[in-house]
């Protein structure tokens, strides 16, 4: 399980027991850089507990996640997302009294500890960044809004961008279209491709015609192990992959 390994993310062998049951059984899959890899399954597959094994929230029992040849399993949840894996959940966690410059600003990375905080200003660099990013994610009209008189999908977005002010190398997603318009849908995954330029992009999601639309490659999970992994159209097709989505 030593050695180098060319791709961004080496997950191999990883385990995560809870009182003898086995949530993710020898769980092993490879994203390369600038991939687009979305994980699907049915409920109880195991699908959050990955992001949350990778991201150190929960302990592996087993196994081993290397970013960018760097063992993650050791470290803790800080270190990982400076070491440059972000994470969104499930529910956007926004800053709703703030507005949009305000919400992208204080996720700028230089306001991170109490020191930078405090000698945090509002330089150039941090205004261009934010409205670049403000741009990406279909937001540059609404810097001066406040968060809550966003729409969903628009909180979502924002969410997206306080991972992406951070520039992770790493991006993981829980769900991230659950509730949105079908044109929110559609600009979401316009809004993925966008950034995955220097980046890849880790996705649960239960939405079929939007992992088509965005997935370079789907790893398809059943109680805790893979059960298939490819495109799109070939895991579609692969006999397990039907039973276990039929038998749900």
């Amino acid at each position: 399980m030593s050695g180098e390994t060319e791709f961004l993310l080496a997950v191999e062998g990883l385990t995560v027991s809870f009182d003898g049951f086995k949530a993710v059984d020898d769980l092993s899959f490879y994203v390369d850089e600038n991939e687009i890899r979305v994980i699907i399954g049915p409920n109880g597959a195991g699908k959050t507990t990955v992001l949350d094994l990778i991201c150190g929230r929960t302990r592996a029992t087993a196994g081993s996640v290397k970013f960018r040849n760097t063992e993650l399993t050791t470290m803790k949840e800080h270190a990982i997302v400076r070491a440059g894996v972000g994470r969104k959940f499930q529910n956007p966690s926004i800053y709703e009294d703030l507005t949009v410059f305000e919400n992208l600003e204080i996720s700028f990375p230089r306001g991170r500890s109490v020191l930078g905080a405090l000698t945090f200003r509002r330089s150039g660099e941090v205004r261009d960044r934010v409205e670049e990013v403000a741009r990406t994610i279909f937001l540059h009209d609404h810097l001066a809004m406040r968060a809550e008189y966003l729409s969903h999908g628009q909180k979502q977005w924002l969410e997206i961008g306080m991972l992406l002010i951070q520039d992770p190398a790493l991006m993981m997603l829980d769900e991230p279209v659950a509730g949105m318009s079908v044109a929110e849908r559609k600009k979401t995954a316009e809004l993925l491709h966008r950034i995955i330029q220097g980046r890849s992009v880790l996705v649960i999601e239960h939405d079929m015609g939007f992992v088509e639309d965005i997935a370079h490659k789907v790893t398809v999970l059943h109680q805790g192990r893979v059960i298939a992994e490819g495109s799109m159209e070939k895991v579609q097709q692969d006999p397990k992959v039907i039973e276990v989505y039929l038998g749900h």
